[in-house]
């Protein structure tokens, strides 16, 4: 196994309050898509909603990933005044969350 070279995923899982309407929930995904452009460090953005069967997602409802050139390139983003006032009114509207930020690693058959 070896570590992909530098890069870091950053996952969020979240619940999102009760009264945040679809539109509310689109705006606040659009604008955690936006990040990507505005802050260097931030080299994609993926997200969906809890589809599995099993019944394990202790109450997540969606997941959120983003790919970092690094973990320097995580702290950036998280200083970087854009990711700040997104992220007020992003977790302002969540229940519950987690983060894990982890290396990626490839495993060879």
């Amino acid at each position: 196994m070896e570590a992909a070279k530098g890069l870091v995923k950053h996952v969020l899982l979240a619940r999102f309050k009760e009264d945040v309407t679809p539109e509310k929930l689109e705006e606040l995904i659009q604008g955690y898509a936006n990040l990507v452009s505005l802050i260097e460090p931030m080299k994609a953005f993926h997200w969906g909603e809890d589809v599995s069967m099993e019944n394990a997602h202790q109450g997540f409802t969606h997941v959120f990933e983003s790919t970092f050139e690094s973990v320097e390139g995580i702290a950036k983003y998280v200083a970087h005044p854009a990711h700040v006032e997104f992220a007020n009114r992003f977790l302002a509207a969540l229940e519950k969350f987690i983060i894990i930020d982890y290396k990626p690693t490839v495993v060879n058959p």
